[in-house]
C-alpha cells in the first residue's frame, strides 16, 4: 500500500471513529430535547391573584416549552402547610411556590421586608414597587444559597382584618388575639394597637377562629371571600396596611437540572406574568369586596382621623424592627427608597 492509499485509509478510519464517538453525544442532546419535566406549583390560597398567577404562569410555561415542562397546580395548601411547602421547594420535591414572602423569614430574615406598614398607598403603587429593579434584585436573590431561585414578586392584595366581633375603631383592637403572618413587622404593628399577635399559617386560621383561639386575622379580602370565611364571621375591617405580597420561588436544584432554554422560559414567563397580574389582581380584589357583602358580610373602614392615627402609630415600625439587624436594615432602606421613587 503506497503512502497516498495509507493516508486515505487512516483519514477514513478517523472519520468513522469520530462519528461513532459523537453519536452518543448527539443521541444525548436529542434525549434532553425530548425529556419532559414535571413542575408542581404550590400555594396556600384559592381563587385569588396568586392562584390566577399560578394558572397563567403554568399555561405560559407549558406552551413556550412545547410541552417539555408539565405544570401541576396545587392551591389551598394541598401539598401541606406553608412551612412544608417551602421545605418541599428547597429540597426539590416541589418545583414552584407562590407564597407571601414573610413566610420565608426562616430562610432569610430579609424576606419580611415587604411586610413593613406604610410602604405603599394603593395596589398600583404596590406593583410599581415590586417591579423596581433594586427591589427585585434584593428580593429575588434571597435564598439562593438555601435551595431557592426567585422569579417574580407582586402585590396580591391590600390588607384587612377579619374578626369575630366588629372592629370599627382603633380601641376595638385592644385585648384581641390577632393572627399575623410570620413577620416582626406585623407583630410589632399589631402590638402597637394593643392586640396580641399570633403567628399562624392560613390553613389554621379558620379552625382557630371557630374555636375561639384567636379573635381575628390579618390577610386579604381576596382570601376571605373565595375561602368562605363569611361562614365564620361577617366582619372585615379594611386597614389597607401593609400590602400582602406574593413571591414566586423555584426549586434551585430543579432549575439547575433544566437545559438553558427551559431555564430562560421559567425566568422570562414569570417576569411577564408579574407585569400582567396588576389589572387582574385589582379586578379580583374589587369582585371579592362585592362578593363579601353579597354573601351577607360587612366591610368596615376606620374613621378617617383614626386611620391617620394608625398610620402615625405604624410610622416607625419599619425602622425600629430593622435597625438592630444590619442586613435587614440595608434591605429596608433599599425598599423604602424605591417606595418613594415609585409613589
Amino acid at each position: 500500500m503506497n503512502f497516498a492509499t495509507r493516508y486515505i485509509a487512516v483519514r477514513a478510519a478517523a472519520a468513522t471513529g469520530a462519528i461513532v464517538l459523537s453519536l452518543p453525544l448527539l443521541l444525548g442532546a436529542a434525549a434532553a430535547q425530548d425529556k419532559t419535566y414535571t413542575m408542581k406549583i404550590t400555594l396556600p390560597t384559592l381563587n385569588d391573584p396568586s392562584h390566577v398567577f399560578a394558572k397563567n404562569y403554568a399555561a405560559a410555561v407549558e406552551k413556550d416549552s412545547g410541552g417539555r415542562i408539565k405544570p401541576e397546580i396545587y392551591p389551598a395548601s394541598q401539598l401541606g402547610s406553608i412551612p412544608r411547602q417551602i421545605e418541599g421547594v428547597q429540597f426539590g420535591a416541589i418545583q414552584c411556590a407562590v407564597i407571601p414572602p414573610e413566610f420565608f423569614v426562616g430562610v432569610d430574615e430579609r424576606f419580611e421586608v415587604m411586610a413593613a406598614p406604610g410602604l405603599v398607598d394603593s395596589m398600583a403603587h404596590g406593583e410599581r414597587l415590586a417591579a423596581d429593579p433594586a427591589v427585585l434584585k434584593v428580593m429575588l436573590g434571597l435564598g439562593a444559597q438555601k435551595g431557592l431561585h426567585g422569579v417574580a414578586l407582586f402585590d396580591n392584595a391590600a390588607q384587612s382584618v377579619i374578626s369575630k366581633a366588629p372592629i370599627r375603631h382603633l380601641a376595638d383592637f385592644k385585648g384581641k388575639k390577632i393572627r399575623v403572618l410570620a413577620s416582626p413587622f406585623q407583630t410589632q404593628a399589631i402590638e402597637r394597637l394593643g392586640a396580641t399577635p399570633v403567628a399562624m399559617t392560613l390553613g389554621d386560621v379558620m379552625p382557630a377562629m371557630q374555636q375561639g383561639t384567636i379573635d381575628g386575622a390579618v390577610g386579604g379580602i381576596v382570601v376571605w371571600t373565595p375561602m368562605h370565611y363569611v361562614d365564620v364571621t361577617k366582619y372585615v375591617t379594611e386597614t389597607g396596611q401593609p400590602a400582602v405580597y406574593a413571591i414566586v420561588e423555584i426549586s434551585k436544584s430543579w432549575y439547575d437540572s433544566l437545559p438553558p432554554d427551559l431555564q430562560k422560559i421559567i425566568d422570562t414567563d414569570a417576569a411577564a406574568q408579574q407585569t400582567a397580574i396588576l389589572p387582574v389582581a385589582i379586578d379580583i380584589f374589587e369582585k371579592a369586596r362585592k362578593g363579601w357583602t353579597a354573601a351577607g358580610g360587612e366591610l368596615i373602614s376606620l374613621p378617617s382621623d383614626e386611620q391617620a392615627d394608625m398610620m402615625k402609630t405604624f410610622a416607625s415600625v419599619g425602622t425600629d424592627v430593622s435597625k438592630p439587624k444590619p442586613l435587614l436594615s440595608e434591605a429596608y432602606k433599599i425598599v423604602t427608597e424605591a417606595a418613594q421613587r415609585t409613589r
